[in-house]
């Protein structure tokens, strides 16, 4: 088993571990640090991070590593699990996206030792955490007031990618290309594979995507040899790769009038929405103008002109994706919790 030490401590086999990577201290002498969760089995295999709230406001994935490091499954793991489960604990903190100096965590990769604050975590968390793994899922949300579908976005031109995406077992797979100063972007090029899931809302719980997150990274510890193999669902779920997606704006402003939710399939012409003034009269219609499914959505119904209303996905197969994604619905939100053996 190769040797891996983590803020300072050397990470034994069979151990369980909760760290703290030191941060940049508040103005008022608070000290602050980036918690880490480490178990390490007692036979080798891949080192795997999970992490969360890159962007401070997108809370989902705290609670989907909370309940993956307490679930019983991660007792019987071959090789690492770094969990991380708030990295921009400064966003967390202030309920917001960004750092206290309003950058962007996820655009400040590689960052440096000496830079601004963001640059400083950037770089702690790419050389301690990211540099060290062999694969990597960060979890994510929509931006505050819109909500996105469970889906995963990574390279899927890259094989190894592109299996461990549809080990994770979402319907939606969206070929996302590498953004400049990204964590992902970093991190393949040290060879870490990574996946991006994304769902819900910022600010908000929502018990399907944090169940789906669970469920999709049980399933890529199971794929990569970590966990015992499980149960099978009850229906297969296919995956759908889509390799565009586009976002349609509002024309006007105004009072909207949803007419299409959240998973819907829309053809080519369908009524998305109505904009209207305060007084109820007709503004605009918002018009598909491609056939596809919604996978991201605004959700108060206040538009400026220009704003993006629906980000919708195009495939070969939407109506089959519809149907995969109530089957993937029907499967995470029975009565009762989920239980991991």
């Amino acid at each position: 088993m190769r040797p891996l030490e983590i803020a300072g401590t050397v990470i034994e086999p069979g151990n369980v571990y909760r760290l703290e990577l030191p941060m940049v201290r508040l103005y008022t002498d608070t000290t602050m640090g980036v918690p880490v969760y480490v178990r390490r089995g007692k036979k080798d295999g891949p080192i795997i991070f999970v992490s969360a709230a890159i962007h401070g406001d997108e809370l989902n994935g705290i609670e989907i590593i909370n309940r993956l490091i307490n679930s019983k499954a991660v007792q019987k793991l071959k090789g690492t699990l770094i969990a991380v489960p708030m990295v921009n604990v400064y966003g967390v903190l202030n309920q917001s996206r960004y750092l206290p100096d309003r950058r962007d965590l996820n655009r400040s990769f590689p960052g440096s030792k000496k830079g601004s604050l963001a640059g400083r975590m950037a770089y702690a968390f790419l050389n301690e955490i990211a540099a060290k793994a062999d694969y990597g899922i960060d979890f994510h949300t929509g931006a505050i007031h819109r909500s996105n579908l469970p889906q995963i976005r990574a390279n899927l031109d890259d094989p190894e990618t592109l299996e461990l995406a549809q080990a994770f077992g979402m319907p939606v797979l969206l070929n996302a290309n590498l953004r400049d100063g990204s964590l992902r972007q970093c991190a393949s090029e040290r060879d870490t594979k990574i996946l991006l899931y994304e769902a819900g809302e910022a600010l908000r719980f929502d018990e399907f995507a944090i169940r789906a997150g669970l469920d999709g990274t049980i399933n890529v510890l199971r794929h990569l040899g970590m966990l015992p193999k499980g149960r099978k669902r009850k229906k297969e779920i296919e995956q759908f790769i889509a390799r565009q997606s586009g976002w349609i704006r509002a024309s006007e402003s105004g009072m909207v009038m949803h007419h299409k939710q959240l998973g819907d399939f829309v053809e080519t012409g369908d009524v998305l929405a109505l904009i209207q003034d305060p007084f109820g009269a007709l503004l605009d219609t918002i018009i598909a103008s491609n056939a596809g499914i919604i996978i991201g959505k605004q959700n108060i119904p206040l538009v400026q002109e220009g704003e993006a209303m629906y980000h919708i996905a195009y495939f070969k197969a939407p109506d089959e994706v519809v149907e995969n994604l109530e089957a993937l619905q029907d499967d995470l939100l029975p009565e009762g919790n989920m239980d991991y053996d």
